[in-house]
């Protein structure tokens, strides 16, 4: 089957898996091979191995617990199952399921009767369990999930009463769209597959003719994205697999036919379950922009008679304005109002969505009954910002609205029966996160939890000086008067899961030596209850010390990062080689990118993007170092870059060094993704460093003209800042060795493989000591156990040769 011009490309790559200038051997010889996966030193296999700590989901109500565990990284095997590039998505087309690199699956799970205390694991699961998207019952007992086999997708229904579990259907398609929910206590909304009787449809060997791309003088600009549409049997192929019949099915495997078909954008019933809104996409398709910017038809379904009325046809999206509060014109995001039976809602720009237009107000929000006439709409409010969602309660709603260019947010109270705006209830920078009210808790049926005083709650991560310190507050948006129930103890990291109308809050507990467990703490008696006793994943990092940094940089500006020594090293020994894993981030305000960031108690979560592995081959790791690239005013922070990483990188070296942590000649530098810009970019300007870890970066600015990460301005009106920053302009400066890593299926915006490609061949060009690895199967996050256990193999290698061991210290 011809899965796309793109996949045939990926087929043809693998052949191709390592470029390599050698480092195994002092010669200036080149190298290219293909070579069998390896295995880093046992220490680090280990870790990658380790059980993964369980999930924990709690029941709205409160009454039930499930402990999920999540299987280790998939196989080759698994990873080499076939994968369909289309209109931006990445799907199996055998399952009809989204494919990514965190599958976001359970291989087992246990439920817990919070009161009783009593554990018990499901009756009829199948042998091999494949959970994911666990929905909970409007009663709570009872949750539908996904079953994702090698064959297809099944819907599951799990009943907490009888603590049996039974499949409903197979040929769910999860492949887009809200792909399941619950109607009422007996009856679930599914996406069945459209044509799972048909053949798919075959590419024409015998071109009909070419294809035409043309724009006849409209502004049209848009980033990078990977696996577009790219001729018509591209557009078959999607009609076929995103395709879906909307159908109704009960408990009993009952299955009601609800006419309502297509490739389905979102699908929801009205809060009195009378209506279903419905979103599908429909042509014009664009071969330009992903299948989220198509147009979209809204409509709604009377279930009465299955009578359907369009509502409005949402345009495709391939003209926005380059800029992060560019929205689409007209009415947009449609929903129902919570608090209502059946009151449609949806938000329409006062600037045509273009936010270079002076414009006093930017957003307005609208709602109207049935019969769903769109041009008599009901004014409830405008805004000086973007309105992004709006959460409800009895006798009022919250808008949350911002404005990211310059950072603003603002959450503002109304009236639900009036309409009139009751106050202004936080208005604050997105990026100040010491200021961050946290997330409101909701209930059930998705609305505000509260009482009928005008308190509401609401979780955060509680950023401060000493570190994140997580937290439930009580909120009254009459007063605005905020009372923090609890807050993560001082020597712990305490997240909440859930907490409950008795005054119980439930906590994930962790510290830097204690792997989480789930506590029930009743607030008012300080009492605790121990409800988990999971084992610790990783004993061998029991007497690893783990500090949290603060230090200045040379304008003033505080940065911080997590120190990571081996066990054993102590005050006195010996500088430690270093590898040192970042990530720049843009910031508006010195004031924010001085923000202490993270806790020291946090308990080390191991994932692929983890560097913490080498603590246990001798280095000092120091992880989430702050790069912060700061542009207050009229200044953008891109405009400094260069300067601002460097002196970055340099107060923490000297900083470190200082400590009589660090040997100042054996550092060595890291990152993913626009960690691995950062590297390359260090290395092309400094000789801070010994060596650098690139993987899966993006490095020459120009092939991403329309913008990046945080730039919104194009190639053409900041060319001088896409060249700077650009380590390919200054490949013959990169004279320190630099490994590249890249998975040859990145679906990333940007970060095609051939920009690793084309800056190894650079380097290499000008005598450069590079090697580049590409990854087959690979995405943007690499998934495979082979996959990440041989990246960890060539790094654990790079460092060993050019880091610990380095030679040159010139």
């Amino acid at each position: 089957m011809n899965f796309t011009r793109r996949t045939k490309w990926v087929t043809l790559a693998t052949r191709l898996t390592l470029i390599t200038s050698s480092w195994l051997i002092a010669t200036t010889a080149l190298a290219q091979e293909q070579i069998p996966y390896k295995l880093p030193p046992q220490s680090i296999v280990d870790l990658v191995d380790a059980p993964q700590i369980p999930d924990i989901k709690i029941s709205s109500d409160g009454v039930w617990m499930l402990i999920l565990e999540a299987p280790g990284f998939e196989t080759i095997i698994e990873a080499s199952q076939p994968v369909l590039g289309i209109a931006g998505l990445r799907i199996n087309p055998i399952t009809y399921t989204t494919v990514g690199e965190n599958s976001g699956k359970y291989k087992s799970i246990r439920i817990r009767d919070i009161k009783t205390g009593k554990e018990f694991s499901l009756d009829g699961l199948p042998k091999d369990l494949q959970l994911a998207d666990i929905n909970w019952s409007p009663s709570n007992n009872s949750f539908a999930f996904l079953n994702k086999t090698i064959k297809h997708t099944e819907l599951w229904i799990a009943d907490l009463t009888t603590q049996k579990a039974r499949k409903l259907m197979d040929q769910v398609n999860d492949s887009f769209g809200k792909t399941f929910q619950w109607k009422d206590e007996n009856t679930l909304l599914v996406q069945r597959v459209a044509f799972a009787d048909q053949k798919a449809p075959e590419a024409n060997p015998v071109p009909i003719g070419p294809i035409v791309q043309q724009n006849l003088g409209g502004i049209t600009p848009s980033r990078t994205y990977q696996n577009l549409l790219g001729n018509a049997h591209d557009e078959d192929l999607m009609s076929y697999y995103l395709s879906s019949s909307l159908v109704e099915i009960d408990r009993n495997g009952q299955i009601r036919e609800t006419g309502i078909s297509g490739i389905l954008n979102d699908a929801s019933y009205s809060p009195d379950s009378k209506y279903i809104l419905v979103e599908k996409i429909v042509k014009p398709y664009s071969y330009l922009v992903p299948i989220q910017l198509f147009p979209v038809e809204v409509a709604v379904v009377n279930l009465s008679d299955n009578s359907s009325k369009t509502i409005h046809t949402i345009p495709l999206g391939d003209n926005l304005p380059i800029s992060f509060d560019a929205v689409i014109a007209g009415p947009r995001n449609f929903s129902w109002r919570k608090d209502k039976d059946a009151t449609l809602l949806w938000t329409v720009a006062q600037d045509a969505g273009d936010p270079n237009q002076n414009r006093e107000f930017r957003d307005e929000l609208l709602q109207t009954n049935a019969p769903f006439e769109i041009n008599q709409a009901t004014k409830l409010y405008i805004s000086k910002y973007r309105i992004r969602q709006v959460s409800w309660s009895t006798g009022f709603g919250i808008i949350e609205e911002n404005w990211r260019k310059d950072r603003t947010s603002q959450l503002t109270v109304m009236d639900s029966k009036t309409n009139k705006v009751l106050r202004v209830l936080a208005n604050r920078k997105s990026e100040d996160t010491y200021s961050d009210p946290g997330k409101f808790l909701l209930n059930g049926k998705g609305m505000l939890r509260g009482d009928n005083k005008g308190n509401i709650y609401t979780q955060g991560t509680g950023a401060s000086k000493e570190g994140d310190r997580p937290f439930v507050m009580r909120w009254n948006v009459h007063t605005s008067k905020q009372d923090t129930l609890y807050k993560s103890k001082r020597n712990y990291y305490e997240e909440p899961l859930h907490y409950d109308d008795k005054g119980i809050v439930y906590v994930f507990r962790e510290s830097s030596t204690a792997s989480p467990n789930v506590y029930a703490i009743t607030l008012k008696s300080k009492a605790e209850d121990q409800l988990t006793h999971f084992s610790d994943p990783y004993p061998s990092l029991q007497n690893v010390e783990k500090r949290l940094l603060s230090y200045p940089r040379k304008d003033g500006l505080n940065l911080s990062a997590t120190l990571y020594l081996p066990e054993g090293f102590k005050k006195g020994d010996a500088p430690l080689p270093v590898l040192i894993w970042a990530y720049p981030r843009e910031f508006k305000t010195r004031a924010a990118a001085g923000q202490v960031k993270g806790s020291p108690h946090r308990y080390p979560r191991l994932a692929f993007r983890s560097p913490v592995f080498w603590v246990t081959r001798g280095y000092a790791v120091l992880d989430q170092a702050d790069m912060p690239i700061v542009g207050e005013g009229s200044n953008e922070p891109n405009d400094t870059f260069i300067q601002q990483i460097e002196d970055n990188a340099k107060a923490l070296i000297d900083y470190v060094v200082d400590l009589g942590v660090a040997d100042r000649n054996r550092i060595g530098v890291g990152g993913h993704s626009y960690g691995a810009f950062m590297t390359a970019n260090l290395l092309a300007h400094t000789d801070l460093f010994a060596a650098g870890i690139a993987r899966s970066g993006a490095y020459n600015r120009t092939l991403t003209p329309f913008g990046f990460q945080g730039e919104a301005r194009t190639y053409w009106q900041a060319k001088d800042v896409y060249d700077k920053m650009s380590p390919f302009t200054y490949a013959p400066n990169i004279k320190r060795p630099l490994l590249m890593t890249h998975g040859m299926d990145d679906e990333n915006s940007g970060t095609f493989p051939i920009q690793s490609e084309r800056l190894y061949a650079a380097i290499k060009g000008h005598g450069g000591i590079v090697r580049l690895v590409l990854l087959p199967k690979e995405f943007h996050g690499y998934r495979s156990r082979e996959g990440v256990l041989h990246t960890f193999w060539e790094q654990d290698q790079w460092l060993e040769n050019y880091v610990k061991n380095r030679k040159d210290t010139k």
